[in-house]
C-alpha cells in the first residue's frame, strides 16, 4: 500500500485532516491514539514510565496522570528524551501491526513527530504537512488546552520548525482559511493519492 505520512505542528489542523480521510474510507493510523493506548493500565508502556518517573505520574486509579508527566518533561529535556526512548519503539511497533492489517489503495500514518524522528523516508512514501501560521497555532493551543502563552510557545519550540517541516514535505495542506476549505483540500489530495496508488507500480518512485 501507498503510505502517506501526515504531520504538522501542534494545533495546525491535523485532526480535521485525519477526520476527513477517515470519512473518505481511508485507513488512518494515528500515533497519538496509539500513544494513549500503550500507556493504559496493564500495558508495559505504563509500567516503564512509572518505573522511570515515579508513582507521582500516576493517578490514584493507576492511570497515567498526563498533566503531571507533561510538566516534568517540559522542565527537563533529558526527561523528555527518556520518555521518547520508552514510548516511541512501542508506538511504532503497534502502528506497524495496524498497517499490516490495513486495506485499501493507500493508508495515512498520522505522526506529529515524523520529521523530528529523522525516519520519515523509512516509514512512508510521501510526507504530507498540515501547515498553519505560528501565531494561529499559539492561539489555538491556548484556547484548546487552556495553556498559558509561555506554555504554548514552549510546546512550539520543542517541535521541528515550520521551515524544516515544509522542506521535508511532498504535499502541503495550508490551513489558513475555514474548516470547509481544509476539508476540500483533503478531497483534492485524496484523488491524487488514489491516482498514484493505481498508476505507480514501484512505490519507491513516489518518494
Amino acid at each position: 500500500m501507498l503510505r502517506i505520512g501526515l504531520t504538522g505542528g501542534i494545533a495546525s489542523g491535523k485532526s480535521i485532516v485525519t477526520q476527513r480521510f477517515t470519512e473518505l474510507q481511508v485507513p488512518v493510523i494515528d500515533a497519538d491514539v496509539v500513544a494513549r493506548r500503550v500507556v493504559e493500565p496493564g500495558n508495559p508502556g505504563l509500567e516503564q514510565v512509572a518505573r522511570r518517573f515515579g508513582l507521582g505520574v500516576l493517578e490514584a486509579s493507576g492511570k497515567l496522570n498526563r498533566r503531571a508527566l507533561r510538566e516534568l518533561i517540559f522542565k527537563d529535556p533529558a526527561a523528555r528524551q527518556a520518555l521518547d526512548d520508552i514510548l516511541h519503539p512501542l508506538i511504532r511497533a503497534a502502528m506497524e501491526l495496524e498497517a499490516a492489517d490495513a486495506k485499501g489503495p493507500y493508508l495515512v500514518l498520522a505522526i506529529p513527530l515524523l520529521i523530528e524522528s529523522g525516519q520519515a523516508r523509512e516509514r512512508v512514501n510521501r510526507v504530507l504537512v498540515v501547515d498553519a501560521d505560528e501565531a494561529q497555532q499559539l492561539e489555538r493551543v491556548q484556547a484548546r488546552d487552556g495553556s498559558s502563552a509561555d506554555q504554548a510557545r514552549a510546546i512550539l519550540a520543542s517541535q521541528a520548525s515550520r521551515e524544516t517541516r515544509l522542506a521535508a514535505a511532498d504535499d502541503v495542506l495550508k490551513n489558513g482559511g475555514s474548516v470547509a476549505d481544509l476539508r476540500q483540500a483533503v478531497d483534492v489530495l485524496h484523488k491524487k493519492y488514489l491516482h498514484l496508488a493505481e498508476t505507480v507500480a514501484d512505490r519507491k518512485d513516489l518518494i
